[in-house]
């Protein structure tokens, strides 16, 4: 067990003072045969760290309309409304001009002009979640209830987009995995890890979570893993103004690795 003294020690020394055999662990991750969403290596399972199933809110995304947050430069909706055939003045996104019924899935708009955002990694002050709650108030069943099966399946499917929108970009991960997308690189979350520095330190922090003794100990930890949190998405949005995309996707995968302790930090408090 790790003594009270060493847990105010800052995680950089105490995983110094940890001291290897002098034969050298060699970790080769490959998918479990009972869970190919988990990493298996030569020394046990790790289901903790390499977990590494698809993000739920960008693989099962809804490809829905809306309009109030919507740019005025957005290119004009080739289809008319479905239900009085009026041609929209601006790309049809939530609701049409004329009649107000709420209009289908608009696959050409992505998450940041649903917010009216600009697509860029780095977002400061941009009122994310008062805009999510705006959309919602408009798309709540209480409001659509008297209305058609079919208007109220279109809100239902504008509501879950938005959802998965908001919980996107609010996670500066996600959001970074998401922008990528856009430019049309996909991130492999399940590739094998090969770095043997890194999968060192995340051996070491996860045996610091486990045998830390109290709540105290944990949330140094988890305040150290949110430093660098920080650390690695300023690298990714200094890598990804460069289109250096091979090198933001190392951020990336250094992000998930310290989510994924965070993760469990909550769990364990």
């Amino acid at each position: 067990m790790l003594r009270t003294k060493e847990l105010w020690t800052p995680l950089s020394k105490l995983l110094r003072r940890r001291t290897f055999s002098s034969t050298p662990r060699r970790f080769l991750l490959l998918p479990s045969r009972s869970n190919p969403q988990v990493y298996s290596s030569n020394v046990g399972t790790y289901s903790f760290f390499f977990s590494t199933c698809e993000n739920h809110f960008l693989q099962n995304s809804l490809n829905v309309s809306g309009k109030n947050f919507c740019s005025e430069s957005l290119v004009k909706a080739k289809t008319s409304c479905w239900n009085c055939n009026a041609q929209p003045q601006r790309s049809l996104f939530l609701a049409c001009e004329s009649c107000g019924t709420i209009q289908p899935v608009d696959q050409s708009i992505d998450y940041f002009q649903i917010f009216g955002l600009e697509k860029k990694y780095e977002m400061k002050d941009e009122n994310l979640e008062g805009k999510y709650k705006d959309w919602q108030k408009k798309l709540h069943p209480d409001l659509v209830h008297s209305k058609s099966q079919k208007e109220r399946d279109f809100a239902a499917e504008q509501s879950a987009r938005v959802t998965d929108a908001y919980r996107t970009l609010r996670n500066p991960r996600l959001r970074a995995i998401y922008i990528l997308k856009l430019e049309g690189v996909n991130v492999n979350e399940e590739e094998t890890i090969s770095e043997p520095q890194l999968l060192a330190e995340i051996m070491e922090i996860r045996e610091a979570v486990e045998e830390a003794p109290d709540s105290k100990a944990l949330t140094e930890i988890q305040s150290q893993m949110r430093e660098k949190l920080q650390h690695w998405s300023k690298s990714f949005a200094n890598a990804f103004q460069s289109k250096k995309f091979e090198e933001a996707i190392t951020c990336i995968r250094r992000m998930t690795y310290y989510d994924r302790v965070n993760e469990e930090i909550v769990k364990r408090l």
